[in-house]
This record gives structure tokens, sequence and C-alpha cells, in this order.
């Protein structure tokens, strides 16, 4: 299993950005912020040259269960989905939890890790169709 999970998306960026967020909302998570790093590159001279937005979604109820048993799993959260263009293709990416939180070395978390990569799939699968 690779760590990181990926889907070709149809439509353009803001189709997709706008797919994405129903399926954040559908799923009882939220977008705490979106980070567009095309224009935080040119804010600081950079021409980066393929659009990218970064989503951080969280589920509160969830991350407080998580936090209460480790807080350095906050150096983790919130979990973060890409939405990038590289040439006329539109992807989404994400790390999956239970790769990231495997190291942290807290087995009772096993099963909330499961959940939660379960529901941030959905949601790329959702937002790519």
């Amino acid at each position: 299993m690779t760590t990181v999970y990926r889907r070709q998306a149809i439509g353009d960026m803001d189709t997709v950005g706008r797919r994405l967020e129903e399926a954040v909302k559908a799923h009882k998570f939220g977008v705490l912020g979106v980070i567009d790093l095309q224009a935080k590159m040119k804010e600081k001279g950079i021409d980066f040259k393929n659009p990218c937005r970064i989503y951080e979604v969280c589920n509160p109820r969830i991350a407080s269960q998580v936090l209460a048993k480790e807080m350095a799993i906050s150096t983790a959260l919130p979990c973060r989905i890409s939405l990038y263009q590289e040439a006329d293709q539109v992807t989404l990416a994400t790390l999956r939890p239970t790769q990231i939180l495997c190291l942290f070395d807290v087995p009772d978390l096993a099963a909330v890790a499961e959940a939660v990569e379960k529901d941030i799939l959905a949601m790329v699968d959702e937002a790519a169709r």
C-alpha cells in the first residue's frame, strides 16, 4: 500500500474544488483552510507554474480523541488534501492517515485512523468524479 493516495479528476480546478468541499461537508468534516500554493509562491517572488490548492480538513470530535491520546499527533493534523494541475490534468492527492498515525506508535488509535482514512479517501473519490 502506498502512503500517497492519488486520483485524477474530471473537471477544472474550481469545479473539483467545489466538489471536494461538498464531499468534506457530507462526511461531517470541515475545511479549516485552503492554501493557494501558486499564489503564496508568487507573493515570495517565485514563478510557480502549477496551480495547487491544499485543503486542510478536520473532524474536530475525532481530532480531540486522537490528541487526548498523544499531543504530538498535532504535527500531522489537520488532514490535507491537495488539488493540483499538471499540464491539462487535475489531480487530488492525500497522505493515508493509517500510514501517518503509525509513525506515532499509539496502537489503540489504529481503528480511528482506519475510519478517518475511509472518509478521506471517499472525499477524494467523490470529488474526482
